[in-house]
């Protein structure tokens, strides 16, 4: 593979992955907005990401099947359709039960990107090249969460929050117009794979009992669940609770980017020395310290803005150690069911951030208890399904 054309595919599959990130952060800013425009509040609003990160997880089990049956590109093709008029609905409508609904759409379209993308990482690239190529990934992916929220909050300011979704809208057409044209794939469609539910969940099950599956998609779903729930709360906490500016929480969304994206392709230059196994236990539990001060420090009000940003920022620093680790592990023993196993493996990340994100709906603005609670929950757990994980993969 030329360097030209390996370039290319990272920056396609790239901009597949960034796709619902984008999706995700580029409204934030907007909370109060869409809240006041809409009739409701913020904590309703927030359930808009609920019902996305429900959307991908149910998406992907539904991707996952069809994109090893019939391939990568028509399943692709079809859900960035989706997401292009779902995207449209978000911009022209006028109730928040509408705007949920449709988020939950638009999710469904853009979780064909992720999955794409995931299982060609494992088509096109040879298995001891994954972990740095789901790095790269996230270098690519690391532009939306420093471009998205601060665009955001500058458009919303000038054009209102509707003008966001057809930003959106345009971002859907170009990936689409890219993946036709310069998107190649190698995988053979595998016409015998059935596409009846028994077939599919049996599918489903022979994924999850791989116990090297099992341990560190669980592991990666739990740990990232703090990503959802920092996602969630972010707006609440800055804009309610420190009072800062549409503009100025973008820049602090893009600040606190850098750390996770940054720790990403650190990582990279690790696994020259280090396993990705080892890597993962290092990271969750430098996370599991970095939360249990910020908890210990919520709970006696020592910590102001600035140091909640900087404690957010090492937990996502941790976060971009863990994540490509937790995801090249998971899939690394899986060749004909890989579309499957990713798809499984999003449904993991998404379903438990879905649930952890939508506890924060039901909390007041006031206080970054809630937040820092679940992130705490969530990353104690993921060590300790790694380490109990790990003693059965070595057993056998």
């Amino acid at each position: 593979m030329t360097q030209k054309k390996y370039f290319t595919l990272i920056l396609i599959l790239g901009s597949l992955t960034a796709l619902g990130p984008f999706s995700i952060d580029m409204y934030l800013p907007g909370f109060k907005a869409i809240a006041r425009d809409l009739h409701t509040n913020e904590g309703k609003v927030a359930w808009s990401l609920s019902s996305y990160f429900i959307g991908i997880s149910a998406g992907q089990l539904l991707y996952g099947p069809l994109l090893d049956k019939f391939g990568r590109k028509t399943p692709l093709f079809i859900g960035l359709l989706v997401y292009i008029l779902a995207s449209l609905g978000c911009a022209l409508t006028h109730s928040i039960d509408a705007f949920i609904a449709l988020r939950f759409i638009q999710a469904l379209g853009s979780c064909a990107a992720t999955v794409a993308a995931i299982a060609m990482v494992r088509d096109l690239f040879p298995v001891s090249e994954n972990a740095k190529v789901f790095a790269l990934l996230m270098l690519v992916l690391g532009v939306s969460p420093m471009i998205a929220p601060t665009l955001g909050g500058y458009v919303t300011v000038a054009f209102g929050w509707h003008a966001v979704f057809l930003i959106l809208t345009g971002i859907g057409i170009f990936n689409l117009i890219a993946s036709k044209l310069w998107l190649p794939s190698n995988y053979q469609p595998d016409a015998s794979m059935s596409l009846k539910p028994r077939p599919i969940l049996n599918n489903f099950i022979a994924v999850l009992r791989e116990p090297q599956f099992y341990t560190y998609a669980i592991t990666g779903a739990l740990a990232f669940a703090g990503l959802f729930v920092y996602i969630t709360s972010s707006p609440m906490l800055f804009m309610s609770l420190f009072k800062v500016r549409e503009e100025t929480y973008g820049w602090i969304f893009a600040f606190l980017s850098v750390g996770f994206i940054g720790s990403s392709q650190v990582n990279t230059l690790m696994l020259k020395k280090y396993k990705s196994e080892q890597l993962i236990y290092a990271a969750l539990v430098a996370q599991v310290v970095t939360v249990i001060i910020f908890l210990t420090g919520t709970l006696n009000g020592w910590f102001g803005l600035a140091e909640t940003i900087g404690l957010l920022f090492a937990f996502l620093c941790c976060l971009g150690v863990a994540n490509p680790n937790a995801a090249a592990l998971s899939l690394a023993p899986f060749t004909k069911n890989a579309g499957s196993a990713s798809a499984l493996m999003g449904a993991l990340q998404m379903g438990l951030g879905a649930l952890a994100s939508a506890f924060i709906g039901f909390f007041s603005a006031d206080s970054a208890l809630p937040m820092v609670a679940i992130m705490a929950a969530t990353s104690i757990l993921s060590l300790v399904v790694l380490s109990v994980g790990r003693r059965n993969i070595s057993s056998l």
